[in-house]
């Protein structure tokens, strides 16, 4: 199995460290247990909008403040290191999180949702942290990239189909934040075994690498920028299909079938990690992006807008594993590798608040035109990036 000859001990296969075939996949379930609210926030947040718990500005408030705590929370976990004593924090962060997220179907005001989704963000996001210090380790972190994100979509997509078929239904809102604490309840039971610890990089002789370089910071923020299109795109994407005549109901379906198109993103992307230069895939990407904008801002049919749409959610996925070996080859220390995870969601979550500044009236077609201006941003970002690679050059 793929993830057997991930895990495999041998020198070559970890520059820190080794690790066992069951530390390998309790890490990478870890990290997947912090991401989980990010595929659930759809029907999560839609079933509190219908309860009629939140209004819709509330709901924004909520998603981007859980998102982006999740951003601060990585990276406040690398800054501050959670290296040692990995089994005995993550099995404290899973407990609190279950305490969280049952608090959360108790309450009732915004102010309380708030306070208690941003304290979640930040617990969730120090459990990402131990998922990517693995990845960093590896010397094929763009590979185990993959896997880390095929993992985390697949536990998103399995607990949305539940969720939405028998949860729902029945318990409402209310159920989605006790199905998501009993999920990180059970999870204490993966954390014994889970890395004890993880070992100190290897500091690279090159000077120039670390985080703040020229090459990194390019890396990152190329990153971030390609995000906000990823965030704009899709936090609108249901009055942007109203443009084009396609109705809500059919938007919504599209939403679900996107997942499957991440799926098969993350796999594709897993699958090519070895066999495509992270460059290529980028560009490739963003390729692809561009022709779904393109498509979308030409007032498609719905079989038009529904393969636009797709492909975004292909892409969303496949370019992440990509990123992480731009970072890899943007920063020998890898330190710039462990935030990939806070520049893809603040990106995200920042997308939606300012591509809703180009909303005139009802019109929202500023946030396509600004989506497309991200991309291209991106792609630039990332040829300055590779030119500054090239040269060696990485100093400010």
């Amino acid at each position: 199995m793929a993830s057997q000859d991930i895990a495999a001990r041998t020198p070559a296969a970890w520059l820190a460290g080794s690790f066992s075939r069951q530390e390998v996949p309790a890490a990478l379930w870890l990290g997947s247990v912090g991401l989980l609210v990010l595929g659930l926030q759809p029907i999560l947040l839609g079933a509190m909008f219908t309860e009629g718990k939140v209004d819709f500005d509330g709901l924004a408030l909520i998603a981007t403040c859980e998102i982006i705590a999740i951003a601060i929370g990585s990276t406040l976990g690398n800054v501050f290191g959670i290296r040692r004593g990995v089994r005995t924090k993550a099995t404290i962060l899973l407990l609190v999180l279950a305490v969280l997220n049952v608090a959360s179907a108790l309450v009732s005001t915004l102010g309380a949702y708030l306070a208690l989704r941003g304290i979640a963000g930040l617990v969730e996001g120090a459990l990402v942290v131990f998922s990517i210090e693995l990845v960093a380790r590896s010397s094929h972190a763009q590979r185990l990239g993959g896997y880390f994100v095929m993992a985390q979509t697949l536990l998103q997509a399995v607990l949305a189909l539940i969720l939405a078929l028998w949860v729902l239904p029945v318990w409402g809102s209310a159920g989605v934040f006790v199905a998501m604490a009993i999920v990180a309840a059970a999870s204490v039971a993966v954390a014994p075994m889970a890395p004890v610890g993880y070992e100190p990089l290897p500091k690279a002789q090159n000077s120039l690498d670390g985080v703040f370089t020229a090459r990194s910071i390019l890396a990152l923020l190329s990153i971030f920028v390609f995000f906000l299109f990823i965030g704009a795109i899709w936090a609108f994407l249901e009055p942007i299909g109203a443009r084009s005549g396609i109705d809500a109901a059919t938007v919504g379906t599209i939403v679900s079938a996107a997942l499957v198109a991440q799926i098969i993103g993350a796999i594709s992307s897993t699958w090519a990690a070895d066999r495509l230069p992270y460059g290529v895939g980028i560009a490739i990407c963003a390729v692809i992006s561009l022709a779904a904008v393109a498509v979308i801002l030409s007032g498609p049919s719905s079989g038009a807008f529904w393969a636009a749409a797709l492909a975004i959610g292909f892409v969303w996925l496949f370019v992440i594993p990509c990123q992480v070996g731009m970072a890899v080859a943007a920063d020998k220390t890898r330190a710039t590798a462990t935030l990939v995870p806070a520049a893809n969601l603040l990106g995200a979550a920042i997308g939606p608040i300012l591509g809703s500044l180009f909303i005139a009236g009802d019109d929202v077609s500023g946030v396509v035109w600004f989506a497309l201006g991200a991309i291209l941003v991106s792609v630039v970002l990332l040829a300055l990036f590779m030119a500054v690679a090239r040269r060696g050059s990485g100093e400010i």
